[in-house]
């Protein structure tokens, strides 16, 4: 059998460990931190009242991508990673009836989980579909915005997931993310430490590599704002930027 590229190897590390977490209907676990740091704890009572509380206390994410979209009616809406639903089923009622929220996910234990949440919150203008975000199953320019909320760190090829949301974004479509970014001086322990990988830490990019990624792959406003402390030698983070 031919040896795993690194690629599939993280791809592996990250699906069982986000399997895990859907089977036993828990949130990111000890990994990553407390609620202070991740997880349902970062909705505020508003924004988690728009989806089923199942899928807001399965979130496995670093901030709330919603509250920075800016999403409109009538718009398409991407979540890269999508987990147990609640940023699509949130996106979903912000977007309305003439709109649509897309959840991608790899994992078929969360996919599973989301598609249950939507039909207990009776939300009909939402759908999840089975990829990789490294290799969106979706047409170019067939999106508006694009948001993901602690996932693109988890990637072993972050510049490719960036010029595939690029790709798939509409001419002036917006991406919007929470994601974690590592202090310039992390050192070489933690970025080797899987288990700290699959928590969402030892993958980040610095805030300098999020910005030139995001450029190579042709966004422009790029804005990388950091909002909390996660971890000694990371942070969370508001990702922004445009397809011209």
């Amino acid at each position: 059998m031919a040896e795993l590229t690194e690629l599939e190897r993280t791809r592996e590390v990250v699906r069982d460990a986000y399997a895990a977490a859907a089977r036993a209907g828990t949130g990111c676990g000890t990994s990553c931190g407390d609620d202070a740091t991740f997880g349902a704890g970062l909705y505020d009572d508003a924004t988690a009242a728009q989806a089923p509380e199942s899928a807001v206390t399965a979130s496995l994410g670093c901030g709330v991508p919603t509250a920075v979209a800016d999403l409109h009616e009538g718009e398409t809406v991407l979540d890269l990673g999508s987990g147990a639903g609640a940023d699509v089923l949130i996106s979903a009622r912000r977007v309305g009836p003439t709109g649509r929220a897309i959840g991608l996910d790899m994992t078929d234990e969360m996919l599973e989980t989301a598609r249950a949440n939507a039909r207990a919150a009776g939300v009909e203008n939402a759908e999840f579909v089975k990829g990789y975000i490294e290799e969106l199953p979706l047409p170019d320019a067939s999106v508006d915005v694009v948001i993901s909320n602690c996932v693109i760190n988890l990637s072993a090829d972050k510049a490719k997931v960036l010029a595939e949301a690029a790709r798939v974004l509409r001419p002036g479509g917006r991406l919007a993310v929470s994601d974690v970014v590592a202090d310039e001086g992390m050192d070489e322990q933690t970025r080797a430490d899987m288990a700290q990988w699959t928590g969402c830490i030892s993958g980040a990019l610095t805030p300098a590599e999020y910005e030139r990624h995001l450029r190579d792959a042709g966004f422009v406003d790029v804005e990388v704002r950091e909002t909390h402390r996660v971890h000694p030698q990371a942070a969370s983070a508001i990702v922004r930027a445009r397809r011209p």
